[in-house]
């Protein structure tokens, strides 16, 4: 009867399972990930990428789990619906299409052509464009507190206007990611932020405080060298859009803007990308902008009977929804595979006494983990309670070591061609040719090179850990020292 009991549980989703087993040891349970990670440089590299390619991709992978497990293969298979079933890749959906909605409705107003018509007007064309693109990015990410949902909106909105420019469509798509890894890390409603700040005990005000000198020492860098390599894009094919060009569009402001003051103002994005969708379609409404027909509007003879921008901001996020499920199930499994446990234990033995070398730990392990599981979250949440140990072993401060955790997250979730932001803003530019023909498709093995917020972020934090500047120790009572406490 217990047995039954226990295979009932198991069926039904209510047994936990804590442990697998696997050949080659803890690092068995990496042969998924692995496997997909290989298999989306590969197909990339080939130009045969495609997103149920990668979802295929996802679940060759995990298929080849299964005989590299040594445990049962029903606690294999509970292991994997667990991680299915984790909030992190659930709550990432539900942004996109949120995100993908709004920018979908904007770019039926006519926004895309009225930036256009700005970028011609004022002369901020090619590399110009390119470093405002960065830098609205950037505000909108911090604002939003969602870097996915920057790469959605901007992917659709500013790729093409940037293209019809003169833009250098890689370095353009590079500007799109280095915004969204900036605000990613600095904003205080960023999933990133709260996860780095409550997993080492710190208050996310005090983060962020802490944390602005390292995102400002990147970022700088970053905008003058996107301004410098931005221009140089074709002019050709593009005579369409640009005959359209017209101010009406900036009209779409408006719901953009809103979206802006709501999250600034400390809603959730949800509801700030909720009312932003809302006044949008009362805007197309009101001025002659576009058509409601295009938001949305039912036809019995198409195959999906419901069309527009509303429908079409969901169904092009449903492969990738599928991917985000699969890969944050990978990593669960590694997980439970003790991967990261074995890592950390040869480490520590490494480190002894040395606080540049327990620095110098903690910023190999976020970047190691960062570079296995492509959802930045679920990489951070793996690697939260490795860097607290350390940290709290040689008493490096809180603020520091959520520091380390979020910038090192925030930075290489957005440059590795299979990581999932990457593959956002590629599927969002791929779906958005459908509108614009002449529109070029940047591989996401070409663009990953010039995402110079991420790589120069990654480089402040390994010259912070390795000569210790901007370090501070924890004291009795949690603030903040600089002289390493002897008791």
């Amino acid at each position: 009867m217990q047995q039954q009991n226990k295979e009932l549980a198991r069926a039904i989703g209510t047994s936990k399972i804590q442990q697998l087993d696997f050949r080659l040891g803890e690092f068995g349970a990496a042969v998924p990930l692995l496997f997909f990670i290989i298999w989306a440089i590969t197909t990339s590299v080939l130009q045969l990428s495609s997103e149920v390619g990668l979802v295929l991709g996802a679940i060759f992978g995990i298929t080849l789990g299964l005989f590299f497990c040594k445990s049962k293969w029903a606690d294999y298979a509970q292991g994997l619906f667990e991680g299915l079933a984790q909030p992190i890749g659930v709550v990432a959906m539900v942004a996109w299409f949120y995100a993908g909605m709004f920018a979908q409705v904007l770019q039926v107003g006519g926004l895309v052509e009225g930036l256009v018509w700005v970028g011609n007007i004022t002369g901020f064309t090619g590399g110009w464009f390119v470093g405002l693109t960065f830098i609205l990015a950037a505000v909108f990410s911090t604002a939003v507190g969602t870097g996915y949902g920057t790469t959605v909106a901007f992917a659709t909105l500013m790729y093409p206007a940037g293209v019809a420019t003169g833009a250098d469509p890689t370095i353009l798509f590079a500007a799109i990611l280095a915004g969204a890894v900036f605000g990613d890390n600095l904003a205080p409603v960023s999933d990133t932020t709260i996860v780095s700040a409550t997993t080492q005990g710190a208050d996310v005000p005090g983060v962020v405080r802490s944390r602005f000198k390292y995102a400002i020492a990147a970022a700088i860098p970053t905008l003058i060298l996107f301004i410098i390599f931005g221009g140089g894009g074709s002019f050709e094919n593009q005579a369409s859009i640009e005959s359209s060009t017209s101010p009406a569009g900036l009209v779409m402001l408006i719901p953009f803007i809103i979206v802006l003051v709501l999250a600034l103002s400390g809603n959730h994005i949800i509801t700030s990308l909720t009312w932003g969708i809302i006044t949008a379609v009362v805007t197309i409404a009101i001025f002659p902008v576009g058509s409601l027909q295009e938001v949305i509007s039912f036809n019995p003879d198409s195959d999906n009977i419901v069309e527009g921008a509303l429908i079409n901001g969901i169904i092009g996020y449903m492969n990738m929804a599928i991917l985000i499920l699969l890969i944050v199930a990978s990593a669960h499994l590694l997980r439970l595979g003790g991967t990261m446990e074995a890592i950390t234990v040869s480490l520590m033995k490494w480190i002894k006494d040395s606080i540049r070398r327990a620095e110098f730990a903690i910023w190999g392990i976020v970047a190691l983990l960062n570079s296995a599981i492509t959802i930045n979250t679920a990489a951070e949440i793996a690697a939260a309670p490795f860097v607290r140990e350390i940290g709290e072993k040689y008493k490096i401060h809180s603020y520091r070591r959520a520091n380390m955790l979020d910038a090192i997250t925030s930075a290489l979730g957005y440059i590795f061609p299979w990581g999932a932001p990457v593959l956002l803003g590629w599927s969002t530019i791929t779906m958005m040719k459908d509108t614009y023909e002449w529109l070029p498709v940047v591989p996401p093995t070409s663009v990953f090179p010039f995402v110079f917020q991420g790589w120069f972020l990654m480089i402040v934090m390994l010259v912070a850990a390795l000569t210790s500047w901007g370090i501070r120790y924890q004291g009795k009572n949690g603030e903040e020292i600089k002289e390493l406490p002897k008791d």
